[in-house]
């Protein structure tokens, strides 16, 4: 059994919790949730190197970075760390943070925050499970996921693509890798998004207490999980994960119980939005779905363009472990820098006609599952699953309308994706 983690600051909306700080301000404009691009290339044009105002806070605070070139530049920087404690910002304001920003601090790192050689060690075990040939071999599996969800479809006439399709097809699929019993799938899918919708909703204190339930809840039943597969072990990734520990003391505790959390919410959130902002994207610029309905050969280069024109995460962050000159502003030690992938994928100096969706784009060096070292291991199994399902809707109906082309989006600037997407097929 994992090593129980720390106690956590005070609970959101409780008097004693200080009021909560905002870093993603420059995100979180007039409209931005609904589209964030008018945004990002404003900011790429007058301001690309954006110190974040931060009340209160004299020290190294926050910048955000907009230009391509900067943003692939900083990801591959050594300089640069993953981990967030190593902001003043952050290590000072702990209570103030949403809770992916302090997790750490209370026990509990993933490989988003870890530096070389923690992240390699763990990284080198966990790539196993996401070998090229191993997720090719899904494909039949997914395809069959997917044929059922839209089965249930065609039955309805009426659906919510993101509940029917976006979200079961990834949550399935990731819940069998690691191991999580087939009865427990829909209560996993609850659970991460209540989290997910819990992260960065500043000032509802209702969706931040219930993020902090769901993500209790998670953690719990995972560690109930890693404690059953220490005596009885099966053909699943939980139980290679303590397989390795045992026998090389490759993972702690924490880092198995991290490790196994990270790949169950990564593994199906982000790709539920790549669906679900993809699909929008298709039935917005008819002309492009109707390409792909004439020619099926364009939905891998398809696939990358969606990714580019709308990915599912807009941001991540970084901490200038030194003093480094970024776009002629000197950027201070220990500052906390926001790197916008979002709005580097609509850099037109990297891209034609950058906010055109072309699902022909070739060549299309997008940066959306990030850049250097920590370039997304489930990156290909990502790709597969939103072709698959994207392809076989598209092919499954004839017609596909949108019923609202003003869709709710979740209150997560970093985590993009819609709330749901109600279509009527046929």
């Amino acid at each position: 059994m994992a090593a129980p983690l720390r106690s956590t600051p005070p609970t959101v909306g409780d008097e004693s919790a200080p009021a909560q700080l905002d870093l993603f301000a420059p995100l979180r404009s007039a409209g931005s949730l609904e589209n964030p691009y008018p945004v990002y290339s404003l900011l790429r044009t007058i301001r690309p190197v954006l110190p974040v105002p931060l009340a209160g806070f004299d020290g190294a605070g926050a910048w955000m970075l907009t230009r391509y070139q900067d943003v692939q530049s900083v990801l591959r920087d050594s300089r640069f760390s993953a981990d967030r404690l190593r902001a003043p910002i952050v290590r000072e304001n702990l209570d103030r943070l949403p809770p992916f920003l302090r997790q750490s601090a209370e026990g509990l790192r993933t490989m988003l925050v870890m530096d070389a050689p923690d992240h390699t060690r763990v990284r080198k075990l966990v790539n196993k499970a996401f070998t090229p040939k191993r997720i090719a071999r899904l494909r039949d599996h997914i395809q069959a996921i997917v044929d059922g969800c839209i089965e249930q479809m065609t039955q309805a006439v009426h659906c919510d693509l993101i509940h029917d399709l976006a979200e079961p097809v990834p949550a399935v699929v990731i819940a069998e890798l690691l191991g999580v019993a087939p009865e427990d799938h829909r209560q996993f899918r609850e659970w991460s998004s209540t989290l997910i919708g819990g992260i960065a909703s500043l000032g509802d204190d209702g969706a931040q207490q219930a993020a902090r339930a769901a993500g209790e809840n998670i953690l719990a039943y995972l560690q109930h999980t890693i404690s059953a597969r220490r005596t009885e072990p099966r053909d699943d990734l939980i139980s290679a994960m303590i397989q390795a520990q045992e026998e090389r003391d490759a993972l702690t505790d924490l880092e198995l119980l991290a490790t196994s959390n990270l790949l169950l919410l990564a593994g199906h959130e982000t790709t539920t939005n790549l669906i679900g902002n993809g699909m929008l994207a298709l039935l917005r610029e008819p002309d492009q779905l109707e390409r792909l309905r004439t020619d099926p050969s364009l939905w891998p280069t398809a696939v990358e363009e969606l990714l580019r024109y709308d990915g599912p995460v807009q941001a991540t962050v970084r901490v200038a472990t030194e003093s480094v000159e970024v776009g002629e502003k000197v950027i201070p030690e220990g500052s906390m820098v926001i790197v916008s992938i979002g709005s580097a994928n609509h850099d037109p100096e990297v891209f034609d006609e950058p906010d055109r969706l072309d699902v022909g784009r070739d060549p299309n060096p997008h940066v959306a599952f990030g850049f250097g070292a920590h370039f997304c291991m489930g990156a290909n199994l990502a790709r597969l699953e939103a072709e698959v399902a994207l392809r076989t809707l598209c092919s499954r109906f004839e017609t596909i309308t949108l019923e609202d082309d003003a869709p709710a989006y979740r209150p997560n600037p970093i985590l993009r994706g819609i709330a749901r997407l109600d279509l009527t097929v046929a």
